[in-house]
């Protein structure tokens, strides 16, 4: 399975370090642990953050051709804090390098003759405009080419008409729940009751989607597909840090999905892998396939 990613490199600024992530390198670089070779669309700027970014890529063994130099702009900064609920609030400066992602002639070359099965993006990059026609582009470039939509809304970073085109364009949208819930107050404010089964059907009928995942924390999350919900448990944790851990499980769920596993099979791969990235620190920490067997051992490669 070949899978193009746009997105953010970035580095997370906690109160004591910095630790190197984005969605769109998580992504990346847990589904390179499980035996594929993403190619990542972003970009770094000409300073200290960036070069260690790309050395930090190359450690994890993944491809750097599609990762830009910005020109003028800094390597992406987001300023984390714990919010008191167990998750994390991000001050994200912007305009950031990963603004300035661009596609060279050579991936397009491969994304136009049929190189690549799946194209991943999230939210925060494509509120560059030129991100975002650069990705739509892209999508309508190849006819067998799918899309992954990974929500990841942060504050001051999306709008709801940004969000509705990146779904139509999809095959699969996963978002966490209080995203979806947010999403429904929008459209409907308090006229209609939230429900996950109602927010599922309404969106894949209204976006044409394929599958919806919606991730529950430590509940699991919740599949749907061709007009039925299935609720996925979860795996118990003691939890350590919750970044990265939807990107992983985003991985995760494509790995198994994409490579023909059963949906609700995939769905609890992915549950697994979101459990073992929340259980320790930093955004991509060390795991190994060889912890999942053999409860997963038809999914790993």
């Amino acid at each position: 399975m070949r899978v193009l990613s746009i997105g953010e490199v970035l580095w997370d600024l906690f109160p004591k370090e910095e630790r190197f992530g984005g969605a769109a390198l998580n992504f990346s670089a847990n589904l390179k642990r499980m035996g594929h070779a993403p190619v990542l669309l972003s970009a770094v700027g000409n300073d200290t953050r960036g070069r260690l970014a790309i050395e930090r890529m190359h450690e994890m063994g993944l491809e750097t051709r599609g990762v830009c130099i910005a020109r003028t702009l800094p390597t992406g900064v987001a300023v984390v804090t714990a919010s008191g609920d167990g998750d994390h609030r991000f001050k994200i400066e912007r305009p950031a390098a990963f603004d300035e992602v661009e596609i060279n002639a050579e991936i397009l070359e491969e994304v136009t003759t049929g190189s690549f099965d799946w194209l991943y993006y999230g939210t925060l990059s494509q509120t560059t405009p030129s991100v975002e026609r650069m990705t739509m582009r892209v999508a309508e470039s190849s006819d067998g080419l799918r899309c992954f939509y990974d929500m990841n809304l942060r504050d001051g970073h999306w709008n709801l008409g940004l969000v509705q085109r990146l779904a139509r364009a999809s095959s699969i949208l996963k978002a966490n729940e209080a995203e979806a819930k947010t999403l429904h107050r929008l459209e409907h404010g308090n006229v209609k009751e939230f429900s996950l089964e109602a927010f599922c059907s309404e969106w894949a009928l209204q976006y044409d989607l394929e599958v919806i995942c919606i991730t529950l924390g430590e509940s699991g999350c919740y599949i749907y597909q061709r007009g039925a919900g299935h609720a996925v448990p979860g795996y118990p944790i003691t939890l350590c840090d919750a970044v990265g851990a939807g990107d992983a499980f985003s991985a995760a769920f494509l790995h198994g999905y994409g490579s023909g596993r059963p949906i609700l099979r995939a769905a609890q791969f992915a549950n697994a892998v979101g459990a073992i990235v929340a259980s320790r620190a930093g955004a991509t920490p060390l795991w190994s396939l060889d912890e999942l067997a053999p409860a997963f051992e038809g999914l790993l490669p």
